[in-house]
């Protein structure tokens, strides 16, 4: 089977539709179909099948992209091995990442990358972990993070490496009742208005599991997915709001764990399974773990 075939089909299925496809690959949507049909009759099997207006994997070309994903990965072994002989960089590598995990890890990992010669380009993505599938149809790793009672990600196109556990903290203005308090518990905020992130996210997860465990149901009355915004809101009286404890509060605010729950979210790394042995995504990964072990 032709490679440039096998990559065809890994798009398909990491985009979904023949167009997007062929924008990925600078191919016209009938290029792609003929493409498709021209590996459906190399492999003997149907690898399509009519799914409304669009074209799904059948349980044949599923099976396909599992290979054509080994077959890739090793053809990317082997041209970064070669590289190893040069005196160029070990590789680039495309880093995309949630923007307060940016904030935290990033400097620290592109100077222990930039140390072993592998140039890391870095792109902030603010996707719910469910988006990493498609996101690693555009890069080599996917920093994530979830509420760390959530299930993590499991599919067999997606290698997930636990990372490290942030905690998740109440922020206040420093001069609300319980400014100061070593913790808060939740049912003594039942009257305050909360300020959260769009439903789906880390943050907000952690909020609604709190409010299962204690039975005190939050009144959300703004949701925004900047940080910067949320603290600006905050301080100004507009409510009470959950953070990750690593973000850097302004002045003027304060943060408190909430008592008697365990409130945080899990950073994950997540790659194609094999790409790992690639030297330059190994020094990525590697220096992800360097910078994350400064926050245990």
């Amino acid at each position: 089977m032709d490679v440039e075939r096998l990559r065809v089909l890994r798009e398909l299925a990491d985009r979904g539709t023949v167009a997007a496809t062929g924008a990925a690959l600078s191919l016209t949507p009938s290029a792609v179909s003929q493409q498709l049909k021209i590996l459906a009759r190399e492999a003997g099997v149907a690898l399509l099948e009519p799914d409304g207006r669009r074209l799904r994997l059948t349980d044949a070309g599923r099976a396909l992209v599992l290979r054509a994903d080994d077959v890739l990965a090793a053809l990317d072994r082997a041209a970064a091995e070669m590289a190893s002989y040069t005196d160029s960089p070990r590789g680039r590598v495309r880093v995309a990442l949630f923007p307060s995990g940016a904030t935290l890890l990033l400097p620290g990992v592109l100077a222990r990358a930039a140390a072993g010669g592998t140039i890391v380009e870095a792109t902030d993505v603010d996707e719910p972990a469910t988006a990493v599938p498609n996101l690693l149809a555009d890069f080599d790793v996917v920093l994530t993070h979830r509420d760390e009672r959530a299930p993590t990600l499991v599919s067999p196109r997606v290698r997930i490496e636990p990372l490290m556990r942030e905690p998740i903290d109440l922020v206040m203005p420093s001069d609300h009742p319980y400014a100061g308090r070593s913790s808060v518990a939740l049912d003594e905020l039942a009257d305050e208005s909360w300020i959260s992130v769009r439903g789906g996210f880390p943050v907000d997860d952690v909020l609604e599991s709190v409010a299962a465990a204690t039975g005190v149901r939050p009144r959300v009355v703004q949701r925004i997915n900047d940080f910067r915004v949320i603290e600006e809101l905050v301080l100004a009286g507009h409510g009470v709001a959950l953070m990750p404890r690593h973000v850097s509060l302004q002045p003027g605010l304060v943060s408190a764990p909430l008592a008697g729950v365990r409130a945080a979210r899990t950073y994950e790394l997540a790659t194609r399974p094999g790409a790992a042995l690639r030297p330059a995504v190994g020094a990525v990964l590697a220096a992800f773990r360097d910078t994350a072990a400064a926050f245990a």
